[in-house]
């Protein structure tokens, strides 16, 4: 490999959200969706670049960065986009209640697909709209979507925007072209809005393949994307909404305005185009890395815990386990790997209180050094709740 993902960069003590939120300093950290690899150099540089200039004031967008943009989406997911159509803020987050906001009375329902990225509850509910879940369906060591259920809430007339996770976090699907179709024609039957969050899109892993979801139906949707998981600058704060429709385009551009997240700073800026000019080696070399790390743990449950079940990962870098086979919930394994394992993983129950309970979250975008300490304290945890008579879980 060209890049070393190997190299541990210590993070402790530097105000990192991951490695210091737990103040003791032997935890070992795989809970948020944060990568602990170094910045790629060609971002790097340009950053460095830019720091020789000693004022960081406000900053105006050049041409250039929408044509990184373009650039990279066309030549990456053959999707073409116009310049106009881009909006930028400071996160997918705010760009996700902006469009919601923008789109959405108070009263109306927002659906999702459960389990859920956590911030989809609060984003929706901030709105003063009303959650309404469409739970996916388990299969085997995988996730299919409930399309009856789909259909009947879209049917439901206070149901007016379906908010999509693409690829979908924290079930690890990388939603087929057929799938996506599907979904665009039931929202577009019943008048419901596609708000489509595709912030791990460039996190594919080998044999699958990423579809925007403008590519099936530009016209009854908005996509919100970010080079911020992809290349590990969510510090940096810099997202895109990109929509076609010029007047829902001007409603969220004015929200956007009202919550006063319409300023971006220089910096992400400036590593946006770094990233999508630069660095498409380095996306593939990661998601290399991050599949090893996948087969890593797959094998490690096989040998040290073969009751749990691991979920197969098609995207993103995070790992989403089963581990009803034990008399623990989601909540208490979590406790009980932190305080005894000194291992930070993330709670099921985040991404809805029925679909997530009996899972773990698992971040790999780590050394593999890390990993293996993690997961050996992991399963000495783990291990101590192993039943002789517990049916072995799904072939991995």
């Amino acid at each position: 490999m060209k890049y070393d993902f190997d190299k541990v960069v210590p993070r402790r003590g530097t105000n990192s959200y991951k490695w210091d939120l737990v103040k003791q300093d032997d935890v070992i950290p795989l809970w948020v969706a944060d990568m602990d690899f170094a910045v790629a150099p060609p971002i790097q540089e340009a950053l460095r670049k830019r720091m020789e200039h000693p004022v960081f004031g406000y900053t105006l967008v050049p041409d250039s960065y929408y044509e990184a943009v373009i650039n990279w989406f066309g030549r990456r997911h053959n999707w073409h986009i116009e310049k106009d159509w881009i909006l930028y803020t400071s996160g997918v987050v705010p760009a996700v209640s902006c469009a919601i906001k923008a789109f959405t009375l108070p009263g109306e329902k927002v659906l999702l697909q459960t389990p859920a990225y956590n911030c989809f509850f609060s984003s929706i509910r901030n709105q003063g709209c009303e959650v309404l879940e469409n739970e996916l369906v388990r299969e085997g060591d995988t996730y299919r979507i409930n399309f009856e259920d789909f259909e009947r809430k879209c049917a439901d007339e206070k149901t007016t925007v379906f908010l999509l996770c693409n690829p979908h976090n924290p079930c690890g699907r990388v939603w087929t072209k057929e799938e996506l179709q599907r979904m665009a024609d039931i929202c577009r039957k019943h008048h419901v809005r596609v708000i489509s969050d595709e912030i791990h899109c460039e996190i594919i892993m080998p044999g699958y393949h990423f579809t925007p979801f403008a590519l099936v139906d530009q016209d009854n949707s908005v996509t919100l994307n970010s080079p911020s998981k992809n290349f590990n600058i969510a510090g940096l704060q810099i997202a895109n909404v990109i929509c076609k429709n010029d007047e829902w385009r001007r409603r969220i551009d004015r929200v956007i305005n009202i919550y006063e997240v319409c300023d971006v700073n220089p910096f992400g800026v400036i590593a946006l185009q770094a990233a999508y000019n630069e660095c498409g080696d380095w996306i593939d070399e990661m998601n290399q890395y991050v599949w090893d790390n996948y087969q890593y743990l797959k094998r490690f449950v096989l040998d040290e815990l073969p009751q749990v079940q691991v979920i197969r990962m098609e995207g993103t870098y995070l790992a989403w386990l089963d581990i009803m086979c034990y008399e623990l919930s989601s909540d208490e394994a979590t406790q009980q790997l932190l305080h005894d394992g000194r291992v930070f993983v993330s709670s099921g129950t985040l991404y809805g209180k029925k679909a997530g309970e009996g899972y773990l979250r698992l971040n790999l975008a780590c050394p593999r050094e890390t990993l293996k300490q993690g997961l050996v304290r992991l399963g000495r945890v783990l291990g101590q709740y192993a039943s002789d008579d517990h049916e072995y879980g799904c072939p991995m």
